[in-house]
């Protein structure tokens, strides 16, 4: 017998713990014993080893050939020997003995079994989780707060544990220990990662990604939840804003309205879930351009035009809309910009114009001149390329703000380009004193 302890009770409990299926364990038992006992008597001898439910115990059976004459003690058994065990045992028969003198396998061979009992007994474990939560990865989980291990937020799921990745976290939020916490349940692996970010690591978790949002509407607005209501896309910078898209199957169901609820309260859920982050609920349209323009709102939008190849589109809208368009540092169009998994770029309907002026894309054409210096350029009568070349170099240094080498070599690079003379004075130009009243104007809010 290997072991003082009913091992049936323990065995009973650990299953009942753990939820793992009885006969995984037994045999996990059986297997680390067996390689116990051949650490202890060496891996020549035929060894059998059984879990006896009636006892509740571990039997180890050594099996030898019977033979007339003995030359190997470890696989054979004289005709003799044997028949003191089974009086019955003929030559060429394998004769079982049970061992009753194992119960000291060696400190060796009893770490070796614990290492196997523990091994097996964390891919069944790992099995059961696998099972319990496959079916479950895309949706939103509840959990308490654990622990914090490099950043990463350590979630217990009741059954087990989940990872919160750093980077699936909203930065406005700090948890604590013992907070509870919800989460979209990102990945389910059968395998826990022995090595990489996520060690030991089988359910992911994640609160920054679009699904999470998207989710997270669903469980408020009954109408996703019934079908009638479509989310069509979405897009996030978590913690700050993000957008979705939104259609209706019926006619006389509002997205839009079905989403923000009475008063907002249901899109007021989300945005608390997400810790204050705004949410724009934009109506989704199978035309591109219509689609910009909603995706874009509040700001106005002049023109749209489309390079369907390219996936690119350009949005021109009025000058005092352009950076409403563009949103604090261009996030209003980056996430519009995602929603349509098209590239857009907006520029006011002043910038368009000049755009369209071969004079203005002479400018351009010019290195080191972006969109900016070429409208205050413009703006000041310094119409062509040419225009810039044979400008005075302090008026350029006080038009551009550059130190005198930098314009100097402006001035250089600008001969370098053949550009006509322009035809008329430019918009944003008024007569002669057009370029003096630009200098001046610099250099006031230089001031």
């Amino acid at each position: 017998m290997v072991g003082a302890e009913n091992l049936k009770r323990i065995v009973d409990q650990i299953c009942r713990d753990k939820g793992i299926d009885r006969a995984l364990l037994i045999d996990a038992i059986e297997e680390a014993v067996r390689s116990a006992v051949r650490k202890k008597f060496g891996n020549r001898r035929e060894i059998e080893v059984q879990f006896n439910e009636d006892l509740g115990e571990i039997e180890v059976f050594q099996y030898r050939t019977v033979v007339d004459e003995v030359f190997d003690e470890e696989t054979e058994i004289s005709l003799e020997d044997a028949r003191r065990l089974d009086p019955d045992a003929e030559i060429d028969d394998d004769l079982g003995e049970k061992l009753d003198n194992i119960a000291d396998l060696g400190r060796i061979a009893a770490q070796s079994a614990k290492q196997v009992i523990i091994h097996r007994m964390r891919d069944a474990e790992r099995d059961v989780i696998y099972e319990m939560y496959r079916d479950r990865e895309g949706s939103i989980v509840n959990g308490i707060v654990q622990r914090f291990e490099r950043g990463d937020m350590i979630i217990n799921l009741g059954r087990t544990d989940a990872i919160l990745p750093r980077e699936g976290q909203i930065p406005k939020r700090s948890y604590k220990q013992g907070d509870r916490i919800r989460a979209y349940l990102q990945e389910v692996r059968r395998e826990a990662r022995e090595s990489g970010k996520f060690r030991d690591a089988q359910l992911i978790l994640s609160r920054t990604c679009n699904e999470f949002l998207i989710k997270l509407f669903e469980m408020e607005v009954p109408e996703i939840a019934e079908g009638i209501v479509k989310i069509m896309g979405a897009s996030r910078e978590p913690g700050f804003r993000a957008k979705i898209a939104v259609s209706s199957i019926e006619s006389d169901v509002d997205p839009v309205g079905a989403c923000v609820g009475l008063k907002g309260s249901r899109v007021q859920n989300v945005v608390q879930e997400l810790q204050g982050e705004r949410i724009d609920i934009v109506p989704w349209s199978p035309d591109p351009a219509k689609y910009v323009y909603n995706a874009l709102a509040p700001a106005e939008v002049s023109m749209v035009i489309i390079e369907d190849e390219r996936k690119t589109m350009l949005v021109v809208v009025p000058d005092d809309q352009l950076s409403l368009a563009i949103g604090r540092q261009g996030q209003n169009v980056r996430l519009a910009s995602r929603l349509l998994n098209w590239k857009i770029d907006v520029k006011s309907e002043s910038r368009y114009a000049n755009l369209e002026n071969n004079d203005y894309r002479s400018l351009l054409e010019v290195d080191e001149v972006d969109e900016g210096l070429a409208d205050r350029l413009f703006a000041a009568g310094i119409a062509t390329a040419g225009r810039l070349a044979g400008m005075e170099t302090e008026k350029l240094m006080a038009l551009t703000r550059l130190d005198e080498a930098k314009a100097k070599a402006l001035k250089e690079k600008a001969a370098l380009v053949q550009s006509p003379e322009p035809s008329e004075v430019p918009a944003g130009a008024v007569g002669e004193n057009a370029e003096t009243d630009a200098i001046n104007a610099s250099e006031d809010g230089a001031a």
